[in-house]
């Protein structure tokens, strides 16, 4: 006899309580309005994508991670019958990739140029751990179709914006530039084959510190005499704080246009940033993914190791699929993170000048009592505003009201007055705060 289906999700995903889901769609909604007062709109592309698009998109460790889908009927079986690939579609694992190819198949009927939002479910084939899952949610912005400084100013801007409405503060933005980093490898010698692993060793700095970072290139085999170079040029790049002026007489090269959008892009955005935040050059930015050209950054809050924010330029991807170059860039928030710093928080913070939070009442009948006038006294509830779910009154009415807390109401109402026009009365609360459920990815953001 076969056993009891196991009804745990599947390892690596998670179900997601009703309380956590109003905080997630709260946050959406603060974020989404900042963005379209920005000047974007929302888009949508599909779950699933060609492997073709995933697997060829530079998409760093993250190609390795792919959820494969398999041909169907008659395609499957010719594939075995031939001894070819079995797969031809794969859940996308981030919004970027898909971005491009939306755009490279719609862009005659897009404006230009495009401001894009997107938020929605990605999925990473990844060894399940404590803060780390298997599908999670990302929440982008992307200007395509702009070269110009005035659109990572604008992304970050909106992006801090964003996350001041959501209650953070003291928000530091790192920034840097691909082009910087590609001068800084060939100042120490590293050749250009030799540069993708040296970025992905440069980019383990926080976790390892330079020690791990430099025995990791010793051991890759990389050119030791590059490595003497960067060894001794470390100290410059990780300092508190790095002047881009310095730096830059530091490291002559022709990276002229690199220095100057940067140059631009802090001081503009440092003057119009929210109250409390910064912009400051960090060179040991890297960011891990390999369609990166030109500037990319990071949204760091205090109190929290891991970055809530992260994005970057990256102006030749579409033009691999369309035939032409298309300029782009785009800010991810950490959405499963930010979900755990305001969890942490308890829940959205109060906005002066916001309208007052609806009310969630049970209206309680009796089982087999007036069904129209229930239903009535719910609507005329409704009407003023109210939260309102029709619930049957139990024997243990304590216990009923008790549940009623744990699950968010804020009172209750009856129909057990004359004129059958209930008043709802507040629920006693319990002296301790509710969080929405528990095991919040920490993941950060991967655009």
């Amino acid at each position: 006899m076969a056993g009891r289906v196991p009804t745990a999700p599947p390892r690596g995903m998670r179900d997601i309580l009703p309380d956590e889901v109003e905080l997630r769609d709260a946050a959406v909604r603060e974020i989404v309005a900042v963005y379209r007062a920005y000047g974007f709109r929302r888009i949508e592309t599909p779950a699933l994508e060609s492997l073709r698009l995933l697997a060829g998109s530079d998409g760093g460790e993250n190609e390795k991670l792919i959820f494969k889908v398999m041909k169907r009927g008659e395609e499957l079986e010719a594939a075995r019958r031939a001894g070819e690939d079995l797969a031809d579609l794969g859940l996308r694992f981030d919004l970027t990739v898909p971005l491009a190819r939306y755009y490279a198949e719609n862009h005659a009927r897009l404006p230009d140029p495009l401001k894009a939002i997107q938020i929605g479910p990605v999925w990473r084939a990844e060894r399940p751990q404590k803060g780390r899952f298997r599908q999670f949610t990302q929440c982008d912005i992307d200007v395509l179709g702009l070269a110009s400084p005035l659109v990572e100013i604008e992304l970050i801007l909106a992006t801090t914006d964003a996350l001041a409405r959501l209650g953070l503060s003291g928000l530091t933005v790192r920034i840097n530039d691909r082009r910087l980093l590609e001068l800084v490898a060939r100042h120490c010698g590293f050749p250009e084959a030799a540069q993708a692993a040296f970025f992905i060793a440069f980019d383990k700095l926080d976790r390892l510190g330079a020690a791990g970072v430099l025995a990791e290139l010793r051991e890759g085999g990389h050119d030791a005499d590059a490595v003497r170079r960067f060894e001794a040029l470390l100290p410059e790049l990780s300092a508190a704080e790095v002047s881009l002026e310095g730096l830059r007489a530091a490291l002559p090269g022709s990276a002229e246009a690199a220095w100057e959008s940067l140059a631009t892009i802090i001081a503009t955005a440092n003057a119009e940033i929210a109250a409390g935040c910064r912009v400051r050059f960090d060179p040991t930015l890297v960011r891990g993914m390999g369609y990166y050209t030109g500037p990319i950054f990071e949204i760091a809050a205090p109190g929290y190791a891991s970055s809530i924010a992260g994005g970057g330029r990256y102006d030749r991807m579409i033009g691999r699929l369309l035939g032409r170059e298309v300029p782009a860039s785009g800010f991810s928030i950490g959405f499963e993170r930010l979900i755990s710093i305001l969890a942490e928080r308890g829940g959205m913070p109060a906005r002066e000048g916001a309208a007052a939070p609806q009310r969630r009442v049970a209206l309680l009948v009796d089982d087999g009592g007036d069904v129209a006038a229930a239903v009535r006294a719910a609507k005329a509830l409704r009407v003023e505003g109210d939260l309102v779910s029709l619930e049957v009154r139990r024997k243990n009415v304590k216990k009923q009201l008790d549940d009623l807390v744990t699950h968010g109401f804020w009172g209750y109402a009856t129909l057990d007055d004359a004129t059958r026009r209930p008043t709802p009365k507040a629920l006693a609360r319990r002296e301790e705060p509710r969080h929405p459920q528990g095991g919040h990815p920490q993941r950060g953001p991967s655009k």
